[in-house]
């Protein structure tokens, strides 16, 4: 059978699996579905204890059970600002049954961020772990604030809330009601509230389901933020629907990278950072792994190389935005295609590129059902992103005739010289092919009455002693004269967000070199 037909099956076969009458069932139910269905498989991997999906659940419901006590019901806003532990699992899942809308948070927001969104959200209460409360204390006229040392009893109580017993607590939402708000990182501002549906989130995971298929005993090492739309879709709604095993990393340090991979997983998945970290430990091996899955920021060539130098293995990656369920394409297929190169869509999931230039590089507009209802409380703002069913993704693109895309890089960060559009990431990759370097942003700097012209900033290996005229040199060989680098500024790290991604805000060409 033809993949996309095999893909095509599997999708649908998906769908019905998690339908109720012909509609999509309520994400919220994903955990009591898998408990009932798998109840002795390991749920959660953790440094001292495994838990199973009939435990996970049971430490679920006492958390519906105390929040139920306090007040929330069907549709109260829970924000969670917990960070990656058990307690993050059983307190999306037991505020999420009764029908509450859950709202994760960045757990590297500053006060002020997150009084930004509680302002935003409204939320009827915030469950929060014990080593972020000092984020939340001294805020003013906060909501209800629930500690995790309030439910850490009542989740690990043996004989707490049996399901039997807290059946009549828990809700619902309908397909098209919110039922997720997942907070943008906010590098362009304070952050925007996407809302997700049931249907959103249940149709993206069948659409990732149907190309990255998941096996018995799948293991998913998981060191990136649960708070994330990529760790959401994989290890916290995927993951779940399915019976799969979560390998928790709390913090990407050496030695819980090693205990987790200890565990043996079968998938792993990452930033492009954390396959840089990878390559500089010892005595470690995957002898079980499948696939290790590159997303959050764009995969650069020499990160590849090194990965495939030092374990003999290659990195697959894919691509998508919160807004749009977050996952859009993956290459699973080609490991020798560009890395900016990232496969066909999703099933189900049209794209259109607009107005695009000479090259064919426009703007990308995908279409699905796995599009974002619209941002919370911005009609407005929803307004210069959704119409008529499609979704700028503001970011730049081609596709091959095979319908494969190719990524250019953000609209806005485009370089207009003297009427010609530059586009950053093509120079980021013409950088990153080096040898030495390991990170690499171009942003545009206006110059007199030519426009902008295109500065680099570089991340190198340790002790490289590669100089900006070598690297200025090395573009001359593979880009244009008018897309060379004016300037190279050499950094001993580059600025990043709480996602992962390169923060060219803090980007300046005041820079020393260092």
């Amino acid at each position: 059978m033809h993949k996309n037909q095999s893909e095509f099956s599997r999708y649908h076969y998906f769908l019905k699996k998690f339908s109720h009458q012909g509609e999509p069932v309520f994400a919220g139910h994903l955990l009591a579905r898998s408990a009932q269905e798998y109840p002795h498989r390991p749920a959660l991997h953790l440094a001292d204890h495994t838990i199973s999906y009939a435990e996970l659940f049971r430490q679920s419901l006492c958390v519906s059970r105390a929040l139920h006590k306090l007040g929330i019901t069907r549709k109260s806003r829970v924000i969670l600002l917990i960070d990656n532990s058990a307690f993050f699992y059983q307190s999306y899942y037991g505020a999420w049954q009764l029908g509450t809308v859950v709202i994760p948070l960045n757990v590297f927001l500053k006060t002020e961020e997150i009084v930004h969104i509680i302002a935003d959200a409204q939320p009827d209460i915030i469950i929060v772990a014990e080593s972020l409360k000092s984020k939340i204390e001294g805020i003013e006229n906060p909501p209800k604030i629930l500690h995790e040392h309030d439910l850490t009893d009542l989740a690990s109580s043996p004989h707490s809330s049996p399901a039997e017993d807290a059946s009549s607590i828990l809700a619902t939402l309908t397909p098209d009601e919110t039922a997720v708000i997942l907070y943008t990182s906010g590098t362009t501002g304070f952050p925007k509230g996407v809302m997700l549906s049931s249907r959103v989130i249940i149709s993206n995971i069948c659409q990732l389901l149907a190309r990255l298929r998941f096996i018995p005993d799948e293991k998913i090492l998981c060191p990136l933020p649960l708070f994330h739309s990529f760790t959401q879709i994989t290890c916290v709604w995927g993951a779940i629907a399915v019976g799969v095993s979560v390998i928790v990393i709390p913090k990407i340090t050496r030695s819980a990278l090693v205990e987790g991979i200890q565990q043996q997983p079968t998938i792993v998945l990452g930033i492009p950072g954390l396959y840089a970290i990878l390559c500089k430990l010892k005595n470690i091996s995957f002898p079980n792994v499948r696939y290790f899955v590159s997303g959050g920021e764009p995969l650069t060539t020499n990160i590849r190389r090194f990965f495939a130098l030092r374990f003999g293995r290659t990195l697959v990656n894919g691509y998508g935005l919160t807004e749009s369920g977050p996952v859009i394409a993956a290459d699973l297929q080609d490991y020798h295609k560009p890395t900016h190169t990232i496969g066909q869509p999703l099933i189900d999931i049209k794209c259109d590129i607009r107005n695009p230039d000479e090259q064919g590089i426009g703007t990308l507009w995908v279409s699905g059902p796995n599009l974002m209802l619209g941002y919370f409380n911005a009609p407005e703002a929803t307004a210069t992103v959704l119409h008529n069913g499609w979704l700028n993704t503001g970011d730049m693109a081609t596709m091959q005739p095979d319908g494969t895309l190719v990524i250019g890089g953000r609209e806005k960060d485009i370089i207009i010289q003297k009427g010609i559009k530059i586009y950053p990431q093509e120079i980021e990759t013409a950088l990153c092919t080096h040898h030495d370097v390991v990170l690499a942003a171009v942003i545009g700097v206006p110059y007199q009455n030519e426009g902008e012209f295109p500065v680099a900033y570089v991340q190198l290996i340790e002790d490289s002693t590669a100089t900006p005229e070598e690297l200025r040199e090395h573009c001359q060989q593979r880009l244009a004269v008018y897309k060379i680098p004016r300037q190279v500024y050499i950094k001993s790290r580059l600025p990043m967000t709480a996602t992962g991604k390169v923060n060219k805000k803090q980007l300046t060409t005041k820079t020393e070199h260092e």
